[in-house]
């Protein structure tokens, strides 16, 4: 019998769009090729993500760690669904080496020479967490989430408000314990590809920027970076826009849901409306069918290898079952990982012998419209078709 699945030691607080910085910005295409129109639109961009609070244009250039190298265990890519998190995550995770340390154990560092211009508070059960952006140019900024305390110079910037502190690589800006430290960058000069309707996402309007980092780091660092990397698929950064036009896989909303953003600004549960049928983030051959609800909780199955392939389903293929299983991972020597230590490298999603939790049914009504209607607790083979509870959902 295969081993009991493993929750994976995450503390994942879904993020809401507030502030002028979430106004979404799309690049707009440009037909005769000129770049300055289209490098005019990134700043733009990256003036709304900034509060304002930015100069230049251009990559930056990251040159040091965010934790010390002996106090995170592995870097978890982009791409992770998980529980709130319906869509492939947008951020990677630094988990630290001792993850149930308590608040405040680990210093957090800038990256490189920066502005920090936004710092948002969130109170929770465990206590207050902050939320950190930080601009190297207009089009290309960083930023962290979950830390736990800020630095001395960096409250005080914060309680003076309007936030706009220059940082030096290297410096504490914070601490964190007793959960993962979340990381992305954007460069707003390369959106996203793998969105069919980015407009969707003017929730967070820097999600379509998010862009993988080690093209932005200096060798020594990337070397650091890579030996906690726990990816070994391309991109090993982890990737999050799967979307195929006419296609089954990637990202759907609720039909009349609002998109990512859901039916109202800073709405608790507003991914209930979320649904994914996307690649794994560490094993990208197996499939994750992420619901928003699922017997009215966020969750997330993978289906069985020998199923059809999401990336294959038209809507000439017709109705779809996949049973719905939890998971392990295999490591390169066989045994399970325990999803906190560094595994012995390359995993693949285990799923053989998993009893099925239950059977979703999928069918492209439109290229851009599907019908689905999920059934816990029954198999397949117990299913015949769609209900009067199916429900309709859009890109």
């Amino acid at each position: 019998m295969p081993k009991k699945t493993l929750l994976i030691p995450l503390i994942i607080i879904p993020i809401l769009a507030a502030g002028a910085y979430l106004v979404y910005l799309q690049l707009k295409g440009n037909d005769s090729g000129d770049q300055t129109t289209e490098l005019s639109d990134a700043k733009k961009a990256g003036q709304n993500l900034s509060n304002g609070k930015c100069s230049g244009e251009g990559p930056g250039i990251l040159t040091a760690l965010p934790m010390n190298k002996d106090d995170f265990s592995i870097i978890i890519p982009y791409g992770l669904t998980a529980g709130g998190h319906v869509t492939p995550i947008d951020h990677q995770y630094y988990s630290p080496t001792v993850f149930n340390s308590p608040r405040d154990t680990y210093p957090v560092f800038a990256m490189a020479d920066a502005r920090l211009v936004d710092v948002q508070p969130r109170d929770t059960e465990r206590g207050r967490e902050y939320r950190m952006v930080f601009s190297m140019t207009c089009t290309f900024l960083y930023y962290y989430d979950l830390v736990t305390s800020l630095a001395p110079d960096v409250q005080t910037a914060y309680e003076r408000g309007n936030m706009d502190l220059s940082v030096t690589a290297g410096q504490i800006i914070g601490r964190i314990g007793g959960q993962t430290l979340d990381f992305a960058v954007w460069d707003t000069t390369k959106p996203l590809t793998g969105f069919v309707r980015p407009e969707s996402y003017a929730g967070e309007a820097w999600k379509i920027y998010t862009a993988d980092p080690l093209e932005y780091v200096t060798k020594e660092l990337k070397e650091k970076m890579l030996a906690k990397y726990i990816r070994v698929a391309d991109p090993i950064s982890g990737k999050i826009d799967h979307d195929i036009d006419g296609r089954l896989v990637g990202n759907w909303f609720l039909e009349g849901s609002g998109g990512y953003a859901g039916p109202g600004e800073n709405q608790q549960g507003y991914w209930s409306g979320h649904l994914s049928i996307a690649p794994e983030h560490i094993d990208p051959t197996a499939f994750i069918v992420s619901f928003g609800d699922f017997n009215g909780e966020a969750t997330q199955f993978s289906i069985p290898r020998n199923s059809l392939n999401p990336a294959e389903v038209s809507s000439a293929t017709g109705l779809v079952k996949y049973e719905l299983l939890s998971w392990n991972y295999q490591m390169g020597d066989g045994k399970f990982w325990d999803r906190s230590s560094f595994p012995v490298l390359p995993m693949e999603l285990y799923n053989e012998g998993y009893p099925s939790q239950g059977c979703v049914l999928l069918q492209l009504i439109e290229d851009r419209k599907l019908k689905m209607e999920v059934f816990p607790g029954k198999t397949c083979s117990s299913v015949t078709g769609f209900t009067a509870q199916a429900q309709l959902y859009t890109r």
